[in-house]
């Protein structure tokens, strides 16, 4: 009798975590949908510090926004990067908006050899600028196993808190921009190289528990079946 409730609450238990499963699948869809109307949606202003509060990762992340202001490049920031291009830097540049407070623009990617502002001076551009681009939601502590160090101002993610305190920034969104494959002057920061990808294995989850439910039922069978034929 043991082996027979036992089998049921397995049975059950599967049964409970491949629909859990479903309903994942049913949310990652829909949160896929979303960022692909978001990411080629007409750009819209960023979020000004009236609307900071209500920003969130679900709601916001890649959403297609545009700034104007002007770059503040004596306090940029370059942030480890591993892209298609290769190795480098994420050039972070705050950008005092015209409304009136600072945002940190992901300008692009630089690789070693052009991490000095010295070897891509055309790109260092002065005056009014607009910048189009995804609105990306901060990434703060560090990159996997591997933790920013701002007093050696080394940086592994891009922490939009940490950098504006090591960079006495303030009035700072709490947010950053990815800037679009616009082309700078000298062709640095390299921009649109963000990576849009959601893992999605929701429904091979599923199928996995659910086909674990139909192996214990199938196994509680077996077991009752031989103990019908061995009390015979």
């Amino acid at each position: 009798m043991a082996v027979v409730v036992a089998g049921l609450a397995l049975f059950v238990g599967f049964l409970a975590l491949g629909g859990w499963q479903v309903q994942r699948l049913a949310w990652k869809t829909n949160l896929i949908a979303q960022v692909d109307a978001r990411v080629h949606a007409a750009a819209v202003p960023s979020p000004g510090p009236t609307q900071w509060a209500g920003v969130t990762r679900d709601k916001d992340q890649y959403r297609r926004v545009v700034v104007r202001g002007r770059f503040l490049h004596d306090k940029e920031t370059l942030v480890q990067a591993v892209t298609d291009a290769g190795g480098g830097f994420w050039v972070m540049t705050p950008l005092v908006d015209d409304r009136g407070f600072t945002v940190l623009i992901n300008r692009g990617f630089v690789p070693a050899g052009r991490r000095d502002p010295a070897v891509r001076a055309d790109g260092q551009v002065d005056g009014p600028q607009s910048v189009t681009g995804l609105l990306r939601i901060t990434e703060p502590k560090g990159g996997f196993l591997r933790a920013n160090d701002p007093a050696g101002d080394r940086w592994r993610s891009r922490d939009v808190a940490a950098i504006a305190a090591r960079r006495g920034l303030t009035t700072v969104a709490p947010y950053f921009i990815d800037a679009d494959a616009s082309p700078n002057p000298g062709g640095w920061p390299r921009g649109g190289l963000t990576v849009i990808r959601f893992a999605n294995s929701h429904l091979v989850y599923a199928l996995t528990w659910f086909g674990m439910a139909l192996l214990t039922l199938v196994g509680l069978w077996l077991f009752l079946r031989d103990g019908r034929r061995n009390r015979s």
